[in-house]
């Protein structure tokens, strides 16, 4: 049997079929791995920096947050209210004449000191006098009258109705002769009271009827300074004894008053109540209307222990401060008392000699370190 040569012909065919139809995996292949075995190694070099940056972190020291320490001291803590007032005379009296008539001599001017019964003016007395001496002519008269009927009566002359009426005629008389005496007195207008005239309202020939004003006195060597108290406030005034209080008008002048008298009813308008403090005045340097700003002490802690109230932070809705201690802080819980001004008192939670953070204590966090730039006793060295 013959053999043709075209029989390996069929196979040759099969295997380059095979090759072509592999050609194109393995040009993915070949891709893939040209991208994949790159991006990799990327990745590996990535891993490495990253792990190598945490390990630098690791042993690079953190820096300290810097703050300011307050150490505590006790001293005296108060809670103050600063309250307006008004100085007021003692006394202001506005004299008026009793009687009319014309003023024939002014004794008096503005800024005279005078004492009780110093003659401030004089009213024309003639008619007073007439009148004056009428009555007491008429007086006498029935006074006569009276004594005769008395002895007749004893000799039977006058019944007793006869007496009777004379009687009566004396007081009559004697009432119009009073009145006439007043009237008379009254034309001369005294002082009622020691003080300073203040005002003056009339002058030589001025016609005056009843009540028309004379001249107002007063008496300005003590005054009293009258402060409105809020109502919330009043519980803690009415215990208090004594006031300071400075007069801007003098040059910020600092005076020490007296409690003399609060008032039981309030301004409907304002709600609040009149305090009257008494203040000694006797060179007369502060003068009625001056403004006066008094001081009024509520609350005293002689050896209290305060911080400043922006110290104060929350913590887990707790209330406290930061408390430094060989250079690591730690919150501490604390009880805040009154205000005095920037401080607060804290009556619990805090002991003398504990330092307190009191700039920087917003960045920091419970059991840190930091770093104390400085250490002061009174917020006033923060400025120096």
């Amino acid at each position: 049997m013959e053999t043709t040569p075209d029989t390996p012909k069929p196979m040759g065919r099969k295997i380059r079929r095979l090759i072509w139809k592999f050609i194109p995996f393995a040009v993915v292949l070949l891709i893939i791995g040209l991208i994949v075995l790159p991006l990799g190694k990327k990745i590996s070099t990535r891993k490495a920096d990253l792990a190598e940056k945490q390990a630098r972190e690791k042993t690079t020291t953190k820096a300290l947050t810097n703050v300011v320490t307050m150490e505590l001291e006790p001293a005296m803590v108060m809670e103050k209210l600063s309250l307006p007032g008004v100085a007021k005379p003692w006394i202001s009296l506005e004299v008026v004449s009793e009687i009319k008539g014309k003023i024939v001599n002014k004794k008096m001017t503005e800024g005279r000191h005078v004492k009780k019964g110093d003659v401030l003016a004089v009213i024309d007395k003639r008619d007073y006098q007439n009148s004056y001496d009428s009555a007491l002519a008429s007086y006498d008269s029935a006074l006569a009258t009276q004594k005769r009927l008395i002895t007749l009566l004893k000799k039977n002359f006058v019944t007793q109705s006869q007496l009777d009426d004379a009687v009566a005629l004396v007081k009559n008389r004697k009432a119009a002769f009073d009145n006439a005496s007043l009237n008379l007195s009254r034309c001369t207008i005294l002082s009622p009271m020691k003080g300073i005239v203040d005002r003056v309202h009339i002058e030589n020939g001025t016609f005056l009827n009843p009540g028309d004003p004379v001249a107002q006195v007063l008496q300005i060597d003590k005054l009293k300074v009258e402060v409105g108290i809020p109502e919330s406030d009043v519980d803690a005034v009415r215990n208090l004894k004594t006031f300071d209080m400075t007069i801007d008008a003098l040059g910020g002048k600092s005076y020490t008053g007296t409690y003399h008298y609060l008032y039981k009813t309030a301004d409907s308008m304002a709600r609040l109540y009149k305090l009257e403090i008494q203040v000694n005045n006797s060179n007369g340097h502060i003068l009625p209307d001056m403004f006066v700003r008094v001081k009024i002490i509520k609350k005293q802690d002689p050896q209290g222990l305060s911080v400043p109230i922006y110290s104060l932070v929350t913590l887990d809705k707790a209330m406290g401060v930061y408390v430094e201690k060989e250079g690591v802080v730690q919150f501490r819980p604390v009880r805040p008392g009154f205000l005095d001004g920037w401080r607060i008192q804290i009556p619990q939670g805090l002991n003398p000699g504990e330092k307190v953070v009191v700039v920087g204590h917003r960045i920091i966090e419970d059991g840190e370190q930091v770093n104390v730039t400085k250490t002061i006793r009174d917020m006033e060295e923060l400025s120096q």
